[in-house]
């Protein structure tokens, strides 16, 4: 049974009605981000109940000692963990000397809190009666400030509703908190000094070994009934922990608010000796506009964003709901900046993961921010592995390999690999492959070819070695062999020839042939500068070639459908309907050693290579392939139910693309995985985009154009979105009966709708 409390809405997540056991999955659900921080939905004021507390800074990090039964040559020393950071919104709250916690109060009524998608808000209201017969309301306000993007803004507001009361208001900062994923219990943070002046108040503190220095901060004022008031705080240090009270008689039916201004000034983008200097620059900012006029600015930045990548679905608003919270969301974790950082699969909702980098970013999120940003924003998630070159060679390096050889990490940080399950970190080697096809995919979408001479060359040129060294040339079959590999189906490890894995090696080192020719023809000057880098021979290349002409790929040729790996014919084919429900799912039911006995599959293996290589295939062939393989497939992984839809929408199997869809669009908010309060998927929410966009407007390139094949759900009356293709932005809105398409643009395009050209003019509807 899936949770089911979140009201549907088409631009909100609602929640009411307070239930302790919700506390932990809202917590992840409302969480707010700003792509340089984030946090999760804790409470300001005191809880005593069950709590996930998570602050997070972008890029602040700490290398938490790996922690293994037994050591293995290569395995990485370190795994990089996201750190919780300092608190900086927490507010004690006493009424009559009665601390206000949600977990003791006698009633708790018309609770209720919302994610405000449109504006980039989230607000709580609640009444209670607290132990000492107290009866207040509250009101509560916070976000974080997209165009001040150090700071984020509270206020919260008390009303005593029964007698006069004593309010006191303890705003506070804490460095003394912890990782609950921690290896070790290790200490992450030193405090290193605390300061009070006035109503403002700083804690400067670090990290250990990454040394990243942090100043938090805060600066607070009150008012009563919209009447700013000017009593200064007293002030309380601790050794982690600076408080400051504001204490006040507030008659019943008066509102006593507090007004906080918070966040972080980091050594990532200020001089360390400069940080509180920092601080109290953008505090004076921010508290010169007040907080209705940065909200004003926060509701005004929202409206760009969305401008361009919101999608509209009519008639459907769990799917509506659904859609808008997954582009939320990847917007709060990463707006293309700074291209020194990069997207988590937990954003900045929780730690699993340890906020680190995957190749979910090339495969799945890549696209999403092509087509909904300026191609600035992809170009530096394709810098960020640029930069991660000389670490990948290394990575490759403490495995054996030479030459110049690179092997991107699975999980990283900082270029070095910092996961340390020995069957992904050595055998999962299609991460590679996922890079590779991102610089393709970017030069395909955006005809940005600069990228290739400039930086990608290089990669490509490490990607290959790495194949070429890796692949064995088996006498047996007389064909080149990839051994002892996990691909994507984790559910599946030490396997011999993945196809996925084969395909992508192959395919990598043709690629990688095709560009050194391209360069040397049309950019001899780069050519002769990454020539001279990577010492590259003609020799060396025509070994590369050879892997790749002699690539062996397992088929059934009964079934006619390339295999998951040698030997997958010899498992005991029982597909998914057939397992009983209760010993759903199997990673939690079944013992690992079942697990890879079993068919089953965690997502789109074979698949996965179907929708990045699509136009190597026919229509009938992906058929046979879907149609063998996602019987089989658990969908136990969250990456997993957007490439089945698209496949299915591809296929016009519409009711399994939509159950797909729903799926992977309510993947958090009807917590499927029955993991949510660890925090959300994000990266998978850019497949949910993939799912609308790719799916059922059947978006590609076809032929350096951009085509679409538009299906509808039955189950709605309209959908429509936006794509950003080289500069010019096409609106495509989809009905049962039509598709219209709106060019926004300085020049006329053709596009490809159902097979055939379809000019756009600018500002001109298009009926098909």
């Amino acid at each position: 049974m899936n949770q089911d409390y979140i009201i549907p809405a088409g631009w909100s997540i609602i929640e009411e009605g307070f239930d302790a056991n919700r506390v932990k999955s809202s917590e992840s659900i409302f969480s707010i981000g700003n792509g340089a921080m984030g946090q999760r939905a804790n409470f300001e004021e005191t809880y005593s109940g069950n709590t996930f507390q998570g602050s997070y800074i972008a890029g602040v990090y700490y290398p938490d000692k790996t922690r293994v039964g037994w050591w293995k040559n290569g395995y990485p020393e370190y795994f990089a963990k996201v750190l919780n950071a300092p608190n900086w919104i927490g507010i004690d709250i006493y009424i009559e000397g009665q601390a206000l916690d949600l977990n003791t109060c006698s009633q708790v009524v018309e609770f209720r809190r919302e994610l405000h998608m449109k504006e980039g808000v989230y607000t709580r209201n609640f009444k209670a009666v607290m132990a000492n017969s107290a009866e207040i309301e509250v009101k509560v306000t916070r976000f974080l400030s997209l165009e001040f993007d150090e700071v984020g803004a509270i206020k919260y507001e008390v009303t005593p509703l029964n007698s006069k009361r004593e309010i006191t208001f303890q705003p506070y900062l804490d460095s003394g908190i912890t990782n609950e994923d921690s290896n070790w219990d290790d200490k992450f943070w030193n405090t290193t000094r605390i300061v009070s002046e006035g109503s403002q108040a700083f804690i400067e503190s670090h990290t250990l070994k990454t040394n990243f220095s942090v100043c938090t901060f805060m600066q607070c004022h009150l008012d009563l009934n919209g009447v700013k008031l000017n009593n200064l705080p007293s002030a309380t240090k601790e050794e982690q922990r600076v408080g400051h009270q504001y204490i006040t008689q507030v008659e019943p039916g008066e509102t006593l608010s507090l007004y906080k201004f918070g966040g972080y000034t980091v050594s990532r983008n200020h001089a360390e000796d400069d940080l509180m200097h920092a601080a109290k620059k953008v505090l004076a900012q921010v508290t010169e506009l007040g907080f209705d006029a940065l909200l004003e600015k926060q509701k005004k930045a929202w409206a760009e964003i969305w401008e361009m990548s919101d999608i509209s679905i009519d008639g459907d608003v769990k799917a509506q709901q659904g859609i808008r919270f997954n582009i939320f969301q990847l917007n709060q974790t990463y707006l293309g900046k700074d291209s020194r950082l990069n997207i988590g699969p937990k954003g900045f909702t929780g730690e699993k993961y340890g906020g680190s980098t995957y190749w979910d970013t090339e495969a799945y999120c890549i696209p999403f921010y092509m087509a909904t940003k300026d191609q600035k924003v992809a170009r530096n998630l394709l810098k960020y592995r640029y930069n991660h070159l000389e670490k990948a060679i290394e990575n490759a390096q403490k495995l054996g390999f030479t030459k110049g050889a690179a092997l991107y990490p699975m999980v990283t940080m900082n270029g070095e690999e910092c996961h340390n399950e020995w069957e992904i970190t050595f055998e999962e080697i299609h991460r590679n492959g996922a890079i590779a096809f991102a610089i393709f995919n970017y030069c395909r979408f955006t005809g940005d070819y600069s990228y290739i001479p400039e930086m990608g060359l290089e990669v490509l040129i490490g990607i290959a070695r790495f194949w070429q060294q890796r692949a064995n040339f088996s006498e047996q079959k007389n064909k080149y062999v990839i051994l002892g590999v996990t691909g994507p189906n984790e559910y599946e490890n030490n396997v011999n020839n993945n196809w996925y894995t084969n395909y992508l090696a192959k395919w990598c080192i043709t690629y990688t042939i095709e560009q050194l020719q391209k360069v040397k023809e049309g950019f001899p000057e780069d050519y002769k500068r990454v020539i001279g880098k990577t010492e590259v021979t003609d020799t060396e290349v025509r070994q590369w070639g050879k892997v790749a002409d002699q690539m062996y790929f397992p088929y059934a040729k009964e079934q006619g459908v390339f295999l998951q790996q040698d030997g997958f014919l010899d498992k005991e084919l029982i597909t998914v309907e057939n397992l009983p429900k209760a010993q759903r799912p199997i990673n939690q039911k079944w013992s690992w050693d079942r697990i890879l006995r079993s068919p089953y599959i965690k997502q789109a293996d074979v698949l996965q290579g179907f929708y990045f290589f699509e136009d190597h295939f026919s229509l009938e062939d992906l058929k046979n392939h879907f149609d063998f393989y996602e019987p089989f497939t658990v969908h136990e992984s969250s990456l997993s139910p957007c490439v089945h839809s698209i496949q299915a929408a591809k296929l016009n199997q519409m009711e399994q693309a939509y159950t797909f869809y729903l799926r992977t669009s309510r993947l958090d908010l009807d917590d499927y995985n029955k993991e949510v309060e660890e925090g959300l998927h994000i990266t998978s929410m850019a497949g949910t985009w993939m799912s609308i966009v790719e799916g059922f407007g059947g978006m590609r390139v076809v032929e350096d154009t951009l085509s679409f094949t538009p299906r509808i759900p039955s189950q709605w009356k309209g959908y429509s979105f936006k794509v950003n293709f080289r500069d010019q932005i096409v609106k495509v809105s989809v009905t049962a009966q039509k598709t219209l398409f709106l060019l926004t643009g300085k020049n006329a395009i053709t596009i490809q709708v159902n097979g055939s050209p379809v000019q756009l003019r600018p500002n001109t509807a298009v009926e098909i």
